[in-house]
């Protein structure tokens, strides 16, 4: 299957992505509608499930779900890999596994989603201090911003690869490798790219990111990057039967983790979720994330001065190609935003309504690679 077949073939379209049928869904950057071949495992899972343990297959799974990330984390190995749920608990474990000293500070950014803020935030308890980027425009995080944050103190950068509302993509690499020749951890949230945007894990030590927006995938059931050299230094802070060694599931006398990235996964998993991913990740994977990345670029090259020329603000519309996520978010002085949202729900276009910490709304197009033009045509006639 291939972006152009999928635009080309309109019952194609609505079959592999049955949201089509009611509605020109815009929306991906929030909780996006599964695709079918994730709703198909899951209801075979499911059948087969009603008839037997529910773990049957959980070993083979999780063997392949690992492989299947990996076509999506450029670099990443599948002992790197950890099935742990949401974004919020995984950066927690981050930020609660790691040992820190009062004299550390650690780099994020404020104006991020609360999922990669409030956990580095509760570290100040601990007398780690939290350094809040400056940036010239909400969410154009550069890499001379950060390193100009940065000292010999700093122990962690804390970035989302792309800012929720602005749509501004890191330049994860160059970042990254910065940080790592000065010795500095890099954790990053993903959830705005992972499925839209290639990512390499060359020069990241932690990554994560739930499957329910661009993976197109089960809520709760995400991607836990965890660097094979760093994997000694990130204590667990959850602990079960599953990732501490127990014989014939008796406690033993002493705390033996397993090996790699499953040590970070304490109990039983999200099975159905994790089905669903699985089948998600590979569907992504076949279309090729490098081919979905060049769609939305050119759904993003079309519409940006298609809703200028209406009169929009649209942030960071002149941001150059390497630094432009799925995300569109727009804005107009004197605006009714709630009004104008709701009038696109009523018009069957499927968009969010969001809002900084200023209070400033936006509405947020953030289209996936099969939405089609006449889609977003609809959406222009709308706004």
């Amino acid at each position: 299957m291939t972006v152009s077949e999928i635009l080309s073939d309109e019952r194609l379209r609505q079959d592999e992505f049955p949201v089509c049928r009611s509605r020109a869904y815009l929306a991906h950057a929030g909780v996006a509608p599964l695709a079918r071949c994730a709703a198909d495992a899951i209801g075979h899972y499911s059948f087969m499930a009603a008839q037997d343990d529910q773990e049957t297959w959980l070993p083979k799974l999780h063997r392949a779900a690992r492989v299947s990330a990996t076509k999506l984390l450029v670099g990443a190995q599948p002992d790197e890999i950890a099935f742990v749920g949401p974004t919020s608990l995984a950066l927690s474990m981050v930020a609660g596994g790691l040992t820190f000293r009062r004299t550390d500070n650690i780099v994020i950014y404020h104006d991020d989603f609360p999922s990669n803020v409030y956990p580095w935030m509760a570290l100040a308890a601990q007398g780690v201090k939290v350094r809040y980027l400056n940036t010239r425009e909400l969410g154009r995080i550069r890499p001379v911003d950060v390193l100009g944050q940065v000292d010999e103190s700093t122990r962690l950068v804390a970035l989302g690869s792309a800012h929720f509302i602005a749509g501004w993509r890191v330049d994860l690499d160059a970042i990254g490798k910065a940080l790592r020749q000065r010795g500095i951890l890099f954790c990053v949230d993903a959830m705005q790219t992972l499925g839209a945007f290639p990512i390499s894990v060359a020069n990241v030590d932690f990554l994560a990111a739930d499957g329910h927006k661009w993976l197109l995938s089960p809520c709760a059931a995400g991607v836990f990057y965890v660097r094979k050299e760093v994997q000694d230094k990130l204590r667990p802070i959850a602990l079960g039967w599953n990732n501490v060694r127990c014989p014939n599931y008796a406690a033993q006398d002493s705390l033996d983790y397993q090996t790699g990235a499953r040590r970070f996964e304490a109990g039983t998993h999200n099975c159905v979720g994790l089905v669903g991913l699985k089948a998600a990740m590979d569907m992504l994977a076949d279309v090729g994330v490098e081919n979905i990345a060049a769609e939305l670029l050119r759904k993003r090259a079309w519409l940006v001065p298609e809703l200028q020329a209406k009169g929009w603000t649209v942030l960071n519309a002149a941001a150059p190609p390497q630094n432009c996520a799925g995300i569109i978010s727009i804005t107009r002085e004197a605006a009714d935003l709630p009004a104008i949202h709701q009038r696109l729900t009523d018009g069957g276009v499927v968009t969010s309504l969001r809002a900084d910490r200023t209070g400033k709304q936006y509405i947020r197009l953030s289209p996936h690679f099969y939405n089609t033009d006449a889609e977003l045509a609809r959406a222009g006639q709308l706004l």
